[in-house]
């Protein structure tokens, strides 16, 4: 079993379609209108936009969390929690044994909050 789509809220659609477009870096795959459907496709995984869904944490992972933080800060977007060091993989059970999980949260165009998370390998990095 694995996931297939998650679903985020959009209440303006061009906007969120806007935000997650610079965010992605990818334009959406498809677009359905009506009833107003978004979809975007990542490694296999469909991240929909949706006026009707609710608002949903999502966590994407990016080559440098503390770079894309400052990237996202000069084009304006809200950061709500800067570049943390959150988790130390001694093992393989959640990442790769012997990285360091860090991540940062920014609000998109629709007030939800979005994580962004980066593994940086065996470095300590304050």
């Amino acid at each position: 079993m694995g996931i297939i789509q998650v679903a985020q809220h959009a209440e303006d659609l061009e906007r969120a379609v806007g935000f997650y477009s610079d965010l992605l870096q990818q334009e959406p795959a498809v677009r359905f209108e009506p009833p107003g459907l978004v979809f975007f496709v990542l490694d296999g995984v469909r991240l929909l936009l949706e006026r009707g869904a609710p608002s949903t944490l999502l966590y994407f992972s990016v080559p440098d969390v503390r770079s894309r933080i400052e990237e996202l800060r000069a084009a304006g977007v809200e950061i709500v929690g800067e570049p943390t060091r959150i988790f130390r993989h001694e093992d393989a059970t959640l990442g790769p044994a012997g990285t360091d999980e860090w991540m940062a949260f920014i609000r998109d165009s629709e007030g939800n909050t979005v994580g962004l998370v980066s593994r940086y390998g065996g470095l300590s990095i304050r």
